[in-house]
């Protein structure tokens, strides 16, 4: 029986990591990666790691906590407030999360990474797997391309959430996203008022 090789899992939400775990594990050694400084606010950060240690626990896999550096976030995307999802907010925050995961993996001694990114139907799989890719070739790590989307991917992961009893949130998690939600709750709010 060949070794398997070590695999660090980006992870950016706990329902995301249920099915890149599942999917992953039965080639790679995986542990997971859970580092998330653009979600605001901080209570928001907090529930989404506890739920991911649930996930780490129950699917027996290490999870590795990087810092809560919201400020290095808002610098980086300081000038990007204004941009839609899927806009060039979320390419810079996509690559800090991927080049800390890639420096992350070779520190410890990854053969290679990966992202749960490319889960979420809102997230575009090809700028990624770009991104992780140049972050590995950066820092000598091996990126592993996928679209964890596929093959009803997204669908699964809803399914597991679903088993675990997952908290799942309702908005990205950056600062934008966060303002956004709560701006088209008020106007629900508002239109239920005017009925």
């Amino acid at each position: 029986m060949t070794e398997k090789s070590k695999l660090l899992l980006h992870i950016c939400c706990a329902p995301d990591a249920t099915v890149a775990i599942e999917r992953l594990s039965p080639d790679y050694e995986v542990e997971t990666f859970f580092y998330d400084p653009n979600i605001h606010p901080k209570e928001e950060y907090e529930k989404r790691l506890a739920e991911m240690r649930k996930v780490a626990e129950q699917a027996g896999v290490p999870l590795h906590e990087g810092p809560y550096d919201d400020a290095r976030w808002l610098d980086l995307a300081k000038d990007l407030m204004e941009e839609s999802e899927r806009g060039k907010r979320c390419e810079v925050c996509f690559r800090m999360r991927l080049e800390s995961t890639a420096a992350f993996a070779k520190e410890h001694g990854f053969q290679a990474f990966a992202a749960t990114l490319t889960v979420s139907p809102h997230k575009d799989a090809n700028l990624v797997n770009r991104l992780g890719k140049e972050a590995g070739g950066h820092f000598g790590v091996t990126y592993l391309a996928t679209d964890l989307k596929k093959k009803d991917g997204f669908k699964r992961s809803l399914e597991l959430s679903q088993e675990l009893r997952l908290y799942r949130q309702d908005y990205c998690g950056c600062l934008p996203s966060f303002s956004e939600r709560e701006s088209q709750k008020a106007n629900r709010t508002s239109k239920k008022e005017d009925k």
